[in-house]
């Protein structure tokens, strides 16, 4: 059954800083794991094994349901909501 999240989304929206996490670059931190965009706003976020998590931050405070992978070679998508690969 498809996630009702990934069926409500707008068009994908372009990632706002690509290539880097929006908050730990204001913060002058370079030090993410990996990168992930929201489907909702193209915020960029840093993983949940980087020491800031600032995707599931972004999550917690907006409640934009779901995330795609930012790294290159990867093509997944991840509903906070459903706590599943989308």
């Amino acid at each position: 059954m498809p996630c009702p999240h990934l069926e409500q989304l707008p068009p994908e929206p372009a990632p706002r800083t690509p290539g880097r996490c929006e908050e730990c670059d204001e913060a002058g931190i370079h030090a993410w794991v990996h990168l992930r965009t929201c489907l909702s706003c193209g915020h960029v976020g840093c993983c949940d094994s980087s020491q800031f998590r600032h995707a599931t931050a972004h999550h917690r405070s907006t409640g934009h349901p779901v995330m795609r992978t930012a790294e290159p070679g990867e093509d997944w998508r991840w509903c906070y909501v459903d706590r599943a690969v989308v």
